[in-house]
C-alpha cells in the first residue's frame, strides 16, 4: 500500500506506544534526541519527536536528505552506530555530525513485513554516550521490528477496508444493474404485449393477426433474453441463481415448456418420453428454464428435417433429463467452452442470440446440486441433466 507523507505522520502518531519506545531509547541509553523517521530517495520526515537538546524538530518537520546519515541507511539496510564521532575512524570526517554538531548517534532501520524500508529508529546526541552494546543494539532492533510490524498491521487494515468499500460499491452496482434490466426493460415489454393483447379483441383481417403474433412471439423472446442476461448479472456480479425450492411434478411443466416452445416453431416436431413417477424437489421456475434453454438450443442448431425429443424420468433417487437433436456434431474445441457465457457455436456463428442460454441451465442445474453435461456425435447432440430427487439428501 502507497501513503502520502501525511498518511504517513498520522500512521506513526496512531501507534499509541512510539513515544514510550523513544522515551525509554533516551533514559537507556542516554541520549537526549529521538525519533522514527520517513526516509524515501528525496526526503527525510520526522513523523514522532523526542526532544530534550532543542534541536527544533516536531513532526512533520523535515531534513534535507543527503545531509542524513539515514539517507545512507536506506541504501544499505544496515544499522549505523557511532559511540564518539570524532574518535570513529569512519564519520569523524562525515558530513552529517559536522552539519548537526552531533558526537553520538544510532539509527536502526524500519521495514515493513514484505521488506519494503519505511525509515529509521534514531537518536543523537551533542555529547558521546555508549551505545555499541549487544543489549543497546538488540533493543533498538526490536523496536524497529516492533514499529515495522504495527505499521504493516496498519496497511492491511486499511487495505481491507478499502476493498470492503470496493465491494460495498460492486454490490450497489449489482443491484443498480439488475434493476435496470428487470424494470426499465421489462417494463416497456409488458407494455408492448398489453398492446397486442388489446389488438387482438379488436377487428383484425389475416396479415394483421399474423404481424401480432410475430411481434407477441418477438415480445416473448425479447423476455427470455432479459431473464439470461439478468441471471448472468447475478452469476457474475456476486448474487448468484436464486432457488425456492418445493416438491413438484415435473410433467406438468414440461410439457408446458413443449407447448410454449412449439407455439414458435409450429415446423419443427419435439417428441417427449416422460417416466416421473415421484415429484422432485426442486425450483419448478428455475428447471422449466433450465429446459426451455435447452430445448431452444436444440432447436437453434439441431437439424430441421430431424425431431428434438425431451426424455425425463425418475429413478435410483435422481431426475435425469436429456434434451436430444439430430445434424452435425459439435466440434471438440467448441465443447471445452459450451457452457461459458457469450459462446453461440463458432462452427455456426450467424446465429442470432447472446450466447447466454447454455451458460444459465449449467448454473441453475449446479445450484440444484445437479450436473448438466453434452455427448456430439454424427449420430445426435445430446444434453443430460442429473439432480437428485430430494436436494437435502
Amino acid at each position: 500500500m502507497i501513503r502520502s507523507f501525511e498518511q504517513d505522520i498520522a500512521a506513526v502518531g496512531s501507534i499509541k506506544f512510539i513515544p514510550t519506545i523513544l522515551d525509554i531509547v533516551c533514559r537507556t541509553t542516554g541520549m537526549r534526541f529521538a525519533a522514527v523517521a520517513r526516509v524515501t530517495e528525496d526526503r527525510w520526515i520526522a513523523c514522532s519527536v523526542r526532544d530534550d537538546i532543542a534541536f527544533g524538530l516536531k513532526p512533520g518537520g523535515e531534513l534535507k536528505v543527503e545531509t542524513t546519515i539515514c539517507h545512507e541507511i536506506r541504501q544499505s539496510g544496515q544499522a549505523v552506530i557511532i559511540d564518539h564521532v570524532a574518535k570513529d575512524p569512519l564519520y569523524c570526517r562525515h558530513h552529517t555530525p559536522a552539519t548537526y554538531g552531533l558526537q553520538s548517534y544510532i539509527s536502526m532501520p524500519i521495514k515493513l513485513a514484505d521488506g519494503r524500508f519505511f525509515g529509521t529508529l534514531c537518536a543523537i546526541d551533542p555529547e558521546p554516550h555508549r551505545l555499541n552494546t549487544p543489549e543497546t543494539i538488540s533493543m533498538f532492533e526490536m523496536f524497529a521490528d516492533v514499529i515495522g510490524y504495527q505499521l504493516s498491521a496498519i496497511d492491511e487494515v486499511k487495505s481491507a477496508e478499502a476493498n470492503l468499500l470496493g465491494e460495498r460499491r460492486t454490490a450497489a452496482l449489482r443491484e443498480e444493474f439488475i434493476a435496470v434490466l428487470g424494470h426499465d426493460l421489462r417494463n416497456p415489454l409488458a407494455a408492448i404485449d398489453g398492446g397486442m393483447r388489446l389488438l387482438l379483441k379488436t377487428p383484425l383481417n389475416d396479415q394483421a393477426t399474423k404481424i401480432v403474433g410475430m411481434v407477441q412471439n418477438s415480445v416473448k423472446r425479447m423476455a427470455e433474453l432479459i431473464g439470461n442476461v439478468t441471471d448472468f448479472a447475478r452469476g457474475r456480479l456476486g448474487g448468484g441463481v436464486t432457488l425456492n425450492l418445493a416438491a413438484e411434478p415435473m410433467e406438468p411443466m414440461l410439457r408446458q415448456v413443449v407447448a410454449e416452445l412449439q407455439t414458435t416453431a409450429p415446423e419443427r416436431l419435439i417428441e417427449t418420453s416422460l417416466a416421473l413417477t415421484q415429484p422432485v424437489r426442486c425450483d419448478r421456475a428455475r428447471l422449466g428454464q433450465l429446459v426451455s434453454n435447452l430445448l431452444s438450443n436444440a432447436l437453434t442448431y439441431g437439424a430441421l428435417d430431424k425431431p428434438v425429443r425431451l426424455e425425463a424420468a425418475t429413478r435410483d433417487g435422481q431426475f435425469e433429463l436429456a434434451v436430444v437433436n439430430g445434424g452435425e456434431p459439435i466440434p471438440p474445441a467448441a465443447l471445452k467452452s459450451i457452457f461459458e457465457p457469450f459462446t453461440r457455436g463458432s462452427f455456426r456463428p450467424n446465429q442470432q442470440g447472446l450466447g447466454l442460454g447454455l451458460y444459465i441451465a449449467h448454473e441453475i442445474a449446479k445450484a440444484h446440486g445437479g450436473t448438466l453435461d453434452v455427448n456430439s456425435t454424427p449420430a445426435e447432440t445430446r444434453f443430460i441433466f442429473h439432480m437428485p430427487l430430494d436436494m437435502r439428501k
